[in-house]
């Protein structure tokens, strides 16, 4: 049996990675997958203390946040999409639409 500090310490590497993936790359891309890394290190970690804990408040958060992580694809990936598709670019330096 796998003790629970393991997953949490896995989540932490896991978030770590997503943190560092969102603040170095210039790709839009790379920061959404780094987004959606850092989602998912969140719901090892609720998982982890759920199991611990024998509660179910965790895996009831965990459903919340694949859902707002669903949402968050489908709306970021059309931005990003039609971000691409006026500038031909996807790196988010060039990209200012939002500058006045």
């Amino acid at each position: 049996m796998v003790p629970a500090s393991a997953y949490l310490v896995l989540s932490a590497v896991l978030f770590t990675m997503g943190v560092v993936g969102v603040l170095v790359r210039r790709n839009a891309l790379i920061v959404f997958m780094s987004i959606e890394l850092m989602l998912n290190s969140v719901n090892l970690a609720f998982i982890a203390f759920a199991r611990q804990h024998l509660g179910i408040d965790g895996q009831v958060i965990v459903f919340f946040v694949l859902v707002v992580a669903a949402v968050e694809v489908v709306v970021g990936l059309a931005l990003i999409v039609e971000i691409f598709r006026s500038r031909s670019t996807v790196d988010i330096d060039d990209v200012d639409l939002l500058r006045g």
